[in-house]
């Protein structure tokens, strides 16, 4: 399980972990999968991408992991490709910028095909958004990202304004809230990561600019408003598969269980930890649809898998995941679910 322990994502690591533990239970109460007993080997995700690509080198070649899963950067699994490739299934949760093949790979994260362009075709059309300043990190998955928006914009109707890219880690750079001022834009399109984001929505609104203009962005959860603050929330949207104020019945018997595993204290709940149970899960349906544990036998399955879970319902298209997408507005310290995509 390679998840963030530290650094900008480090703020969805204790959430995570909470939900793996309630999965890793609820398993090992019924067969585990396919009769064998879960364990779960938690590798810090928020280290420097090579430094875990090591880890989980020494792992494959010693054995000591039959699959990997969880949420990490693509910086992390553009590493971890070439080291699983046809040796052991490798479920990537998180959000990505999409088009991925690799042989035993399986995407269960959201593309931005499937999020942000119908987010910002939503928000052209109820809000009136057509001028978008992009601020985000300095990785593949902002920069892929924005090439696809980019690509699109004429057809969608708005316009990239400008652009503004830092570092991981310079969410609070002071140059961001006054580049986009000076952009002219109705919107920023959000794509920072965990810390970073927090940073930059307290900065946009010490800046004065949350009145004004709107702020959209695929990554954010509970964790980030909480950090954020009352007063750096406001006009703030975000897509995603998982918020935990979906009411569906599946979404809140995954709530109940959640609070009722973890207890009172638990931290919030989120899509990046609901996303660690979906890839749990989907290691869980494709051994069963296949009857063996391995990269042939998944690979000769995955496309068509479907199950049900806390996101509704989940079908593979080859090797990604489809699925709802909901639109939500911040609540000040939570999401109210305005509709799906």
């Amino acid at each position: 399980m390679v998840i963030p322990l530290q650094g900008t994502g480090g703020i969805f690591g204790p959430s995570c972990i909470a939900v793996c533990e309630m999965a890793k239970n609820e398993l090992n109460t019924s067969t585990g999968i396919n009769g064998r007993e879960v364990e779960i080997v938690y590798i810090d995700g928020g280290r420097d991408p090579a430094v875990v690509a090591a880890e989980v080198a020494d792992l494959v070649d010693t054995g000591g992991i039959d699959a990997i899963t969880g949420w990490h950067i693509s910086s992390i699994r553009r590493l971890l490709e070439p080291i699983v490739r046809g040796r052991i299934p490798y479920v990537y949760t998180s959000l990505f910028e999409g088009e991925e093949k690799a042989r035993g790979v399986y995407l269960s994260g959201e593309t931005p095909d499937q999020q942000i362009l119908p987010a910002m075709t939503w928000l052209r059309d109820n809000r009136g958004i057509r001028r978008w300043h992009v601020i985000g990190a300095r990785y593949v998955w902002p920069l892929r990202s924005l090439q696809k928006v980019v690509s699109f914009a004429s057809t969608l109707d708005v316009e990239i304004v400008d652009t503004s890219f830092v570092a991981m880690g310079s969410g609070d750079d002071p140059r961001l809230p006054s580049a986009v001022a000076a952009s002219g834009c109705d919107a920023v399109l959000m794509l920072l990561v965990g810390q970073d984001a927090v940073a930059f929505n307290r900065a946009f609104s010490d800046a004065g600019l949350s009145s004004r203009i709107t702020r959209y962005s695929p990554l954010m959860d509970e964790n980030m408003l909480l950090a954020s603050g009352p007063d750096a929330t406001a006009d703030l949207y975000c897509s995603a598969s998982y918020f935990s104020s979906l009411t569906s019945g599946d979404a809140l018997d995954f709530l109940s269980r959640y609070v009722a595993s973890a207890g009172p204290a638990a931290p919030s709940l989120n899509n990046m930890a609901q996303s660690c149970y979906q890839g749990m899960h989907t290691l869980v349906e494709l051994a069963r649809r296949s009857g063996a544990f391995g990269v042939d036998d998944f690979d000769r399955v995955i496309d068509g898998l479907t199950f049900v879970g806390p996101r509704g319902v989940v079908r593979f298209d080859g090797n990604q995941a489809v699925q709802d997408v909901h639109l939500a507005r911040a609540d000040v310290f939570d999401f109210d679910v305005i509709g799906t995509l």
